[in-house]
C-alpha cells in the first residue's frame, strides 16, 4: 500500500467515524507554545486539552508535520529514526476516551491497513489497567501480547508517559507494536527488540497537566485523547521492507543520492548512512524552508543549517562534488507537493534558501577540510585537540558536530571539553561587550509604573523614585545634574517592540527635568532618562509629565508605516517575510526580514508603490484587547522571542494587517501620507534590511532629490531630465572612445618601449642580460613589461631586470627564461643582492620574481649590481 494511500485511508477512516480532518499546523510553532518546533500531532490542539479555549469540534483527525531534533545522531543508522515525519493522528476533547480509540485503532490496523491480528502487541502504563481491559475487550488482544512499562525506561527517558517534553498536558500511553517476523531480531515482544517488533502508533489518553519536569500538577478539566501513528513507520510494515528508507515516501529521494554518487543503497553499511542521511535531512530541510524557517547559528535556523550541512558533507563523502540539493528538493516537492501544497508555493524560496546554503557551506568544507588535515597530522593519542577544533569552529564556522562524525571516520575524538571551555570564555566576552540597562535596584523594588500615553500626551504624578547618575537614590537633583526618574503615571512610552521611548519634560514646581530617553525596567517599571534643566528636583513631590509631541507623532507615523511594509513584502515575496527585527524612530523606520537574496529594485519600487496605495485608501487602524487564543484565530502575527500575557493588544490595519503590537499608532493610514523606502541590503547570511522615510520627512527626501535631479540637469547643460540622461550617456560614450584612444597611443608607446630595451641588451657569457630603470611605471605595469621583453628574447638563455622609483617606493622585477633557469640564473637569486640594497627581499618564482624597498633613490644602485649577479650565478655552477 503506497503512503498517499496510508495517509488518505487514515483520515477517512475516521472521518467516517465524526472527525474533522484539519490541515497540518506549521513546523514553526507559536511563541506561546514554548516549543522550538512542532514536535507532536497534539500541538496546535493544546488550549483545547488545557481547556483554555472552547473547541470548534469534539473530535478530530490530521496529517501533521512534525520535527523531533533529538534523533538526528541516530539518523541513517537504523531502520527507523527520522527527523521529520508525518504524523496521522485522531484526536478527542472531552468526548470518547480510551475503549474507543483502542477500537478504532485495531479495526483500522486489522481491517483497513490488512496487518493480522497475531503479529500485534502493545505497551501500556504500568499502572493503567483499563487501557489493558480495553485491549483484552474491545480488542481481543491476549494478556501475554500486553507489556506493562513506568513512565521512564532504564536510561532514564520516558516510556509510556507522554507530554511535549515541556510544561502541558501530559498522560499515559498505549504503544502498538508490529511484529515483522524472525528476520529482523529475536521474538518475545517489543521489550526484547524493537527493530524486529515496530512500533507503529502510540494512543495517549490526555489528562494530566504537568511542569517541565514531568510533575503532574493537575488533572485537566476533561479526559482526552491523542494518537500519533508514523507515516513512515506504517509504509515500511504494509510495503514489506527493510526500512523506511525503503518506502515509496523515501525511495525516489534516495535514488537521487545514488544516481549522483554512483553508491547503492545495501552494498556498503558507510555509504548507506550517507545515502540516508542526504535523503532524510533534504526532505526535513525542504519542508523546514518551506514554513519559513532559515539558516542561522541559533534556535530553529541552526538545526535546519546543521542538518543542510550534514547533507553537503555526506554528499562529499560520497564523491558527489556538485550540488544535491536541488535535485533532492524537486523529488520532494513532487512527492508530497500534493498533501502539503505549500511546498509548491514556496518551492522557488526553498530553492533559494538551499542553493545559497550549500554554496556557502561548500566552500566553507572546502577550507576546513585542510585545517582538519592538519588538526589531524598534530592529533595525539588519536585525539583531535580542542584549540583546533575551537579555530575550525570559529574561523570557518564548521559545526563541532560535524567535526566529531568526520573525526570518528578517522578513527579520531574530539577534545570536546577543551572546545566548550573555549566557546564559553567566548560567550563571556560577548555578553561583557553587551550594552546592559542597569537601574541599581532589585526587581522587585523597581517602582511600577502605569503608561497612559495611548490616549494622554500629558499627565500629573508624583515622582516615585529619583535616582543619580551612578544610580544612587537621591532626595533631590540639581540643575545639571543626570537623573533617572521614576513616575507612578506616565504618557512616555518607554522604549520596545522597536520603538524608540519618548522624549519630553518633566516639571516640579521648584524644577524641570529634560528627558531625553525612557526605558523599562523591571517587570512594570518605566525610566525617564534626562538632565535637570533648571532649578532643583525632588523625590515624591508632585510633577507634570509632557511628552514631546511632534516628535510622537512622527515615530506614531513610522510605526505604523513599519506594520504596512511588513505586511507589502509578505505580499510580494511570501509568507517566509516575516519581521524578524526593527527600528521605529521620528519620521523613519528599519525593517529586518529573512530572504534568500537581494529584493530587486523593480520590486523594491512595486513594495513602495503598493505600500502607499494603502495609504491612499485611508484605512482604519483598530487597537483592541482579547486573548490570545482569540488573536491567533484572528490571525495575528506576533513576534517569535516576545512574551505575551492572557490578554493581548492587536493592531488591525483594514481588512489585511493584524500584529500584536504595544506601540503607538495613527488612527488611519492616511496620516501617514507618504512612506519612501530608501534602500535595501544585507545584514547576514539570509537576512535582508529595508529602510525608509515617512511622512514629512519622506517629502524633505523626495525634495532634496528634485534639487540633485535640477542640479545635474543644469550640470550637463540640458533642458529637462530625460535630456540630461541622453546627454550622460553621450557623454560616457565620448569618455569610452577617447578611452580607448588613449590605450591605443600607450600600446603604441609600450611597444616602441619594449624594442628598445631589446635592441640594449648585451651577452655576459651567452646570456643575454636586459637591464634598465623605468619611470612612472607601478608595480602591475612593471612586471608586465619585464614579461613582455623576457618573451622577445625566449630563443635562449636571457634575463630582464627592470626598476621604479614610482611614489617614493622602490621595485624591481626580474623575468628569467627556462634556458637561464638551466644555467642556474633564476629570477629570485638574480634579484637578492639588488633587493638588499633598496632595503628589502626578493621573492617569487624561478620565471619571475619582484623586490620591494623604501628607499626610491637606491633603484639605479640596485639595478648596477645586476650583471655581476650575473656573473656569480654563472660562476656557481
Amino acid at each position: 500500500m503506497e503512503g498517499d494511500r496510508i495517509r488518505e485511508l487514515f483520515l477517512t477512516f475516521f472521518e467516517e467515524r465524526e472527525h474533522v480532518r484539519v490541515r497540518s499546523s506549521s513546523l514553526i510553532p507559536p511563541p506561546e507554545s514554548g516549543l522550538l518546533l512542532t514536535n507532536a500531532g497534539m500541538n496546535q490542539f493544546i488550549p483545547y486539552f488545557l481547556g483554555q479555549a472552547e473547541p470548534p469540534y469534539r473530535r478530530a483527525t490530521t496529517s501533521q508535520k512534525v520535527m523531533r531534533t533529538n534523533d538526528i545522531e541516530n539518523v541513517g543508522q537504523d531502520a527507523r529514526h527520522l527527523t521529520f515525519f508525518e504524523m496521522l493522528g485522531n484526536f478527542s476533547f472531552a468526548d470518547y476516551f480510551k475503549v474507543e480509540a483502542i477500537r478504532w485503532a485495531h479495526e483500522l490496523i486489522t481491517e483497513g491497513y490488512g496487518i493480522e491480528h497475531d503479529r500485534l502487541w502493545v505497551t501500556v502504563f504500568e499502572d493503567d489497567d483499563e487501557a489493558a481491559a480495553a485491549w483484552v475487550d474491545a480488542a481481543g488482544l491476549s494478556l501475554d501480547r500486553i507489556v506493562r512499562r513506568g513512565m521512564f525506561d532504564a536510561q532514564g527517558e520516558p516510556a509510556n508517559y507522554w507530554s511535549t517534553h515541556a510544561a502541558g498536558p501530559a498522560g499515559p500511553c498505549s504503544e502498538i507494536f508490529v511484529d515483522r517476523g524472525s528476520k529482523y531480531g529475536p521474538d518475545g515482544g517489543p521489550d526484547v527488540d524493537e527493530e524486529r517488533f515496530m512500533e507503529i502508533w502510540n494512543l495517549v489518553f490526555i489528562q494530566d497537566q504537568v511542569d517541565a519536569d514531568l510533575q503532574i500538577l493537575a488533572p485537566l478539566p476533561g479526559k482526552n485523547v491523542d494518537t500519533g501513528s508514523s507515516l513512515e513507520r506504517v509504509a515500511t510494515v504494509l510495503q514489506g521492507v527493510d526500512n523506511v528508507f525503503e518506502t515509496d515516501l523515501f525511495r525516489p529521494t534516495l535514488e537521487v543520492a545514488e544516481r549522483l554518487s554512483g553508491r547503492m543503497h545495501g552494498q556498503d553499511p558507510h555509504d548507506d548512512v550517507s545515502l540516508k542521511i542526504i535523503a532524510e535531512h533534504g526532505r526535513a530541510a525542504t519542508f523546514l524552508v518551506a514554513d519559513g524557517v532559515q539558516p542561522s547559528n541559533t534556535g530553529r535556523g541552526y538545526i535546519l543549517r546543521r542538518m543542510l550541512r550534514r547533507v553537503v558533507s555526506h554528499a562529499r563523502r560520497l564523491g558527489i562534488e556538485r550540488g544535491v540539493l536541488d535535485e533532492v528538493i524537486t523529488s520532494v516537492v513532487q512527492g508530497f507537493g500534493d498533501a502539503y501544497p505549500e511546498l509548491r508555493e514556496n518551492e522557488a524560496f526553498v530553492r533559494q534558501v538551499a542553493d545559497s546554503e550549500e554554496e556557502r557551506f561548500a566552500a566553507t568544507l572546502r577550507q576546513g577540510m585542510t585545517l582538519f588535515e592538519d588538526a589531524k597530522a598534530r592529533a595525539e593519542h588519536a585525539r583531535i585537540s580542542g584549540d583546533a577544533a575551537f579555530k575550525l569552529h570559529d574561523t570557518f564556522g564548521f559545526p563541532i558536530e560535524l567535526l566529531e562524525e568526520i573525526a570518528a571516520d578517522e578513527g579520531l575524538s574530539v577534545d570536546t571539553d577543551r572546545f566548550a571551555v573555549l566557546l564559553e570564555e567566548q560567550r563571556h566576552r560577548a555578553r561583557t561587550a553587551a550594552k546592559k540597562v542597569e537601574i541599581g535596584l532589585e526587581a522587585g523594588a523597581v517602582p511600577a509604573t502605569e503608561f497612559v500615553g495611548y490616549r494622554e500626551h500629558e499627565a500629573e504624578s508624583p515622582v516615585s523614585l529619583l535616582l543619580g547618575e551612578d544610580n544612587a537614590q537621591l532626595a533631590a537633583a540639581e540643575e545639571g545634574e543626570r537623573v533617572r526618574l521614576f513616575l507612578e503615571r506616565t504618557p512616555f512610552y518607554a522604549e520596545g517592540g522597536g520603538q524608540v521611548g519618548d522624549r519630553g519634560t518633566i516639571r516640579t514646581d521648584t524644577g524641570a527635568v529634560r528627558v531625553v530617553d525612557t526605558v523599562p525596567a523591571g517587570e512594570r517599571g518605566i525610566v525617564h532618562e534626562g538632565v535637570v534643566a533648571s532649578g532643583e528636583v525632588r523625590a515624591h513631590q508632585p510633577a507634570i509629565a509632557s511628552i514631546d509631541v511632534p516628535r510622537r507623532e512622527a515615530t506614531t507615523r513610522a510605526h505604523t508605516s513599519t506594520h504596512l511594509v511588513h505586511w507589502t513584502l509578505k505580499h510580494l515575496l511570501g509568507e517566509h517575510a516575516r519581521q524578524a527585527g526593527s527600528l521605529v524612530e521620528p519620521g523613519r523606520l528599519r525593517f529586518d526580514f529573512p530572504n534568500p537574496g537581494p529584493v530587486g529594485s523593480d520590486l523594491l519600487e512595486e513594495a513602495e508603490l503598493e505600500a502607499n496605495r494603502r495609504l491612499a485608501d485611508d484605512d482604519p487602524v483598530k487597537i483592541f484587547e482579547t486573548t490570545m487564543d482569540e488573536a491567533r484565530s484572528l490571525g495575528a502575527v506576533g513576534l517569535f522571542g516576545e512574551k505575551y500575557g492572557d490578554l493581548v493588544r492587536v493592531v488591525e490595519i483594514g481588512d489585511y494587517s493584524r500584529e500584536l503590537c504595544g506601540g503607538t499608532h495613527v488612527p488611519r493610514t492616511g496620516n501617514v501620507a507618504v512612506i519612501r523606502l530608501l534602500r535595501e541590503g544585507s545584514i547576514g547570511a539570509g537576512m535582508r534590511r529595508v529602510e525608509a522615510l515617512v511622512g514629512p520627512d519622506a517629502l524633505r527626501e523626495i525634495n532634496a532629490e528634485r534639487a540633485l535631479l535640477r542640479g545635474l540637469v543644469e550640470a550637463l547643460d540640458a533642458k529637462d531630465p530625460q535630456g540630461a540622461l541622453e546627454r550622460a550617456r553621450r557623454v560616457l560614450e565620448e569618455n569610452k572612445r577617447l578611452r580607448s584612444e588613449l590605450g591605443s597611443l600607450r600600446a603604441g608607446d609600450r611597444d616602441a618601449l619594449i624594442a628598445s630595451l631589446v635592441a640594449g641588451a648585451h651577452d655576459i657569457d651567452g646570456v643575454v642580460l636586459v637591464v634598465s630603470e623605468v619611470r612612472g611605471e607601478d608595480p602591475g605595469g612593471l612586471r608586465d613589461l619585464a614579461q613582455k621583453v623576457r618573451d622577445r628574447l625566449s630563443a635562449g638563455p636571457a634575463v630582464v631586470v627592470v626598476g621604479s622609483g614610482a611614489d617614493g617606493k622602490a621595485m624591481l622585477v626580474a623575468a628569467a627564461t627556462a634556458a637561464a633557469v638551466d644555467r642556474g640564473i633564476t629570477a629570485p637569486a638574480l634579484l637578492e643582492p639588488a633587493a638588499r640594497s633598496i632595503g628589502g627581499g626578493a621573492g617569487g618564482k624561478d620565471l619571475l620574481a619582484n623586490a620591494g624597498g623604501k628607499d626610491a633613490a637606491k633603484v639605479p644602485e640596485a639595478l648596477g649590481l645586476i650583471p655581476s649577479r650575473v656573473r656569480e650565478l654563472l660562476d656557481a655552477r
